[in-house]
């Protein structure tokens, strides 16, 4: 890949007139084109032909632990909030079922490289617990040695033994959700946690063996300025994480609940905002680290800035990653998998997520099996999410289509952006500049075959 696809431009006037709302394209076609008619037989057909032709895919687990001891006000994800630890037993023996279910419809040694905890709460589990869940996983796949195997971790609520207890099992990755260090946001989003704490977990990690320690951020949250949130970069940068994620603040209040408790006059200012996501660009660049895409920044020597550098990066629902060709298996609440050409939800809710399992069925809610025309459009969504680039000659053999006939509308309507100077059009190529790369959603939005149909895109959060 092209070494100058890292560098990056933060036109804070162009980003301003361009912002809109737009899908984060953790998937396309996105989760909310999945149906209720792709359900737990339909996805029972899909896995029956995996090794059709002889292609054995490996494979990448996604747990999804809902629970959180307390509720912070930001959030948007499928949670439940209780300090009942019973239910958490409950909750991993319905999980291990659901995977010994998977496990048998998918065949004995099946490999996996990837695996990622995520929540909720990852660790609101017990350390028995995850013990029990790591056995089970061990049980019926193949991890194999060196593979990626993450978790994400709340440093309020998790104790150095525990860090050893996740090294102990397998884990080798980190991910820190810290948000920002200043007391009065903290308080404004009902999460209190020190730089002390945080800190903690950083050096137990390290002092287990974790090769990777990711933080979380979020721009955009109440009582945030440009200068407390400077304060927050400095310190996470003297903490020397290999990863960084700088997520921007939704308020979407109307479809997330927890956000009422959020008082939108407490929220900065448009352009108080736009110049915290200046500065933390800045900051982190200066620092040396390389600019991924979307959110997320990583060290120069870290397995994503190399996958990017070698063309090898993917994205898929827990972020971008460097394992490409695999099939993604979701266990667990709400959890989304992705299996050949189809997407599957689980249930949501846990009444009915135990149901189902009751009943000796996948708790699956939803799905979607993609057609051709949606596996071209993920393609280019993929190139240019991860690389900012595509040959149109690639497209077109590996597709059968001429790329600028099967594309005409969607080129025509890239003209205004290359006229802004967010990316070039060749005969040969789709180039992203410099300019273009915190604005890449808006390039993919022109792609989205399904925002077509749409009057409005209310559904999704701003781009910035």
């Amino acid at each position: 890949m092209d070494q100058s696809a890292n560098q990056l431009i933060v036109d804070l006037e162009l980003i301003r007139r361009l912002d809109k709302n737009g899908p984060r394209y953790t998937s396309y076609p996105t989760a909310d084109r999945f149906t209720a008619a792709f359900d737990a037989g339909r996805y029972g057909q899909w896995v029956a032909k995996r090794e059709i032709g002889g292609v054995d895919r490996p494979l990448s687990l996604y747990i999804h632990i809902p629970f959180c001891n307390t509720l912070c006000f930001y959030c948007a994800c499928n949670k439940v909030i209780t300090k009942d630890k019973s239910k958490s037993a409950e909750y991993v023996r319905y999980l291990i079922k659901e995977m010994a279910m998977q496990a048998m419809l998918l065949g004995p040694d099946q490999v996996v490289e990837q695996l990622h905890f995520g929540g909720g709460t990852p660790t609101f589990l017990s350390d028995e617990e995850i013990r029990q869940v790591m056995q089970a996983i061990r049980q019926h796949f193949k991890l194999v040695e060196n593979g990626e195997y993450s978790i994400e971790i709340d440093p309020r609520k998790v104790s150095d033994e525990t860090i050893a207890l996740l090294g102990e099992v397998g884990f080798n990755r980190i991910s820190i959700g810290v948000q920002d260090f200043d007391d009065e946001v903290q308080r404004a989003v009902n999460r209190i946690q020190s730089e002390e704490e945080t800190l903690r977990v950083i050096k137990a990690s390290r002092a287990n063996g974790f090769r990777s320690v990711s933080i979380d951020l979020i721009y955009g949250l109440p009582k945030q300025t440009l200068n407390g949130f400077g304060v927050t970069l400095d310190r996470v940068i003297a903490a020397n994480p290999d990863r960084l994620s700088i997520y921007n603040y939704a308020h979407m209040p109307t479809i997330f609940k927890p956000q009422r408790r959020i008082h939108e006059e407490d929220l900065p200012a448009p352009q108080v905002k736009l110049d915290i996501l200046d500065m933390a660009v800045k900051k982190l660049t200066s620092a040396g680290y390389v600019y991924i895409g979307m959110d997320h920044f990583a060290k120069p020597e870290d397995e994503l800035a190399v996958a990017q550098r070698q063309g090898r990066l993917h994205r898929n629902f827990q972020g971008y990653s460097t394992h490409s060709d695999c099939d993604l298996v979701a266990l667990g609440l709400s959890a989304i998998g992705k299996i050949g050409p189809t997407y599957s939800q689980n249930y949501r809710d846990l009444a009915d997520y135990y149901d189902a399992l009751d009943r000796d069925v996948l708790p699956i809610m939803r799905g979607m099996e993609l057609n051709s025309d949606d596996l071209v459009r993920r393609a280019i969504i993929q190139a240019l999410m991860c690389h900012f680039e595509l040959s149109k000659a690639s497209f077109s053999s590996t597709y059968g289509i001429d790329f600028d006939d099967y594309f005409a509308t969607e080129l025509n309507e890239l003209r205004d952006y290359e006229r802004e100077g967010l990316l070039v059009i060749s005969p040969q190529s789709i180039k992203v500049t410099p300019k273009g790369r915190m604005l890449i959603r808006n390039i993919c939005m022109v792609f989205d075959k399904y925002l077509r149909t749409r009057q409005e895109h209310a559904l999704y959060s701003k781009v910035i």
